[in-house]
């Protein structure tokens, strides 16, 4: 979600400079770098210099995107930490995410990044292979990672480094009205076994045992979805670890010749609505959402929106396929990533900061899953008591996926953003007979491969 409020800023008591207008600093130092030339590297302190700074009293900026609850949790979050840590300050700034990125890259050109950055995307590959992220390896004595789900940590791991902590997790997977089961006289799978065909069977069947506008499955077809199917059927999703485009045109055919087959028949609406759908992504406009949907793909921390939506708990499944092809498909997906600037001059504090973050039960209890189920099982179990039923759903759906996905995470290239609107676009040409589906899956590899090169 794109939070659009003010930027906010919050200098502790003695932080190294007050932010004003979101890095302002740094556009000040860029356009002096631009009129100056670089300035010199600090002589290094004879007792070890940075090392030895880190293990002394430290100053450290913690930056991220957020409305204002996010920002008051968040520095509520941080105050423990201090408390926790005296000799630690931690100066803090939330900025809306449209102008986020934009001043980031602003800091980062005039060598004047916070310490502690967040990140999502394509923009931890970015950064990290730029080299303005630091290797978590080199600070592991003071961030422990064990606690954390190994595929939740695949989002922060590529160029064989791990440079991001996820702040959270949700995953990709079948989100199920058992009550349109149940009106159509449909069984709930074995999410265990079953496979696309049965899928097929069982979306067809729903539509034809209930009234007419009610269907098995609204049409399934995302990146998300294609990435998925593609990572059971080859072992690669859409993009290599390299970054470049893996999947291939014969699967992408396949994935259009089994949607084509459920709209004929009549498993998914006909393409005029399924268009139209694609233009109302909230919850209360999808057919799920109005009770008109047995099945749909979609991501587990909108589960409670689409309950509340349709007046009725929802539940999730595996997708078809997860145990009958190459390996599992699903993923944890980090809410956001936490990462080091390389160039902190507390390393050491920095990493604490992230620990704490991560590992405390206090700021669990503080953030909740504002930024997502966390990651580290320990802390899910410690918030799981008071939760609502459909919330306790989508907590034990990610502790199951926790220990079924295979932990093969692929960050996204730069321009892998237009897959949906790529991808989208295409759908709309095989669903309305404007492009075969052999056509169009060529098609869609082009246009990607162009998108990412």
């Amino acid at each position: 979600m794109r939070h659009t409020r003010g930027t906010q800023v919050r200098a502790r008591g003695g932080a190294r400079r007050a932010l004003v207008g979101g890095f302002a600093t740094a556009a000040l130092l860029l356009t002096a770098a631009c009129g100056q030339g670089e300035e010199p590297a600090a002589e290094p302190e004879a007792d070890g210099g940075t090392e030895a700074a880190a293990e002394g009293p430290a100053e450290i900026r913690f930056v991220w995107w957020g409305n204002e609850e996010r920002a008051a949790l968040t520095n509520e979050a941080v105050d423990a930490f201090m408390a926790a840590n005296p000799d630690i300050t931690v100066e803090t700034e939330s900025v809306d995410f449209n102008s986020y990125f934009d001043r980031l890259a602003t800091a980062v050109a005039a060598g004047d990044e916070p310490d502690v950055i967040t990140m999502g995307g394509a923009y931890p590959r970015e950064y990290g292979d730029r080299g303005v992220l630091m290797d978590l390896e080199e600070v592991s004595e003071h961030l422990d990672l064990s606690t954390l789900d190994a595929s939740a940590l695949a989002n922060g791991y590529f160029s064989d480094t791990q440079y991001g902590v996820p702040t959270g997790v949700n995953t990709f997977g079948l989100i199920v009205n058992p009550a349109v089961f149940e009106a159509a006289g449909v069984e709930l799978p074995d999410d265990e076994t079953w496979d696309w065909d049965e899928f097929v069977d069982i979306a067809t069947e729903i539509s034809a045992n209930t009234p007419e506008g009610t269907y098995g499955v609204e049409d399934p077809t995302a990146p998300d979805a294609l990435d998925l199917y593609a990572n059971q059927h080859t072992g690669l999703g859409l993009y290599s670890p390299e970054g470049e485009i893996a999947i291939e045109a014969e699967t992408v055919q396949n994935w259009f010749d089994m949607t084509t087959t459920l709209m004929e028949q009549g498993a998914t609406p006909q393409a005029s609505i399924t268009a139209e759908l694609a233009g109302q992504p909230a919850p209360e406009q999808t057919l799920l959402g109005r009770g008109l949907a047995g099945m749909k793909f979609g991501w587990s921390n909108l589960l409670s929106a689409y309950s509340t939506a349709a007046g009725q708990d929802m539940i999730m499944l595996l997708p078809p396929g997860e145990s009958n092809h190459e390996g599992p498909g699903m993923w944890l997906q980090a809410s956001q990533l936490w990462t080091i600037s390389k160039n902190t001059e507390y390393p050491e504090a920095s990493a604490k900061l992230l620990d704490f973050m991560v590992n405390s039960t206090e700021v669990a209890d503080i953030l909740g899953a504002n930024r997502g189920i966390p990651a580290n099982a320990e802390i899910r179990e410690h918030l799981s008591t008071g939760l609502t039923p459909v919330q306790q759903t989508e907590y034990d759906f990610i502790e199951r996926v926790g220990g079924h996905a295979d932990g093969d995470f692929v960050v996204g290239p730069t321009g892998s953003t237009e897959s949906v609107q790529i991808l989208t676009r295409l759908n709309d040409q095989v669903l309305f007979g404007q492009l075969e589906p052999a056509a169009a899956a060529e098609q869609f590899v082009t246009e990607l491969t162009a998108a990412v090169s």
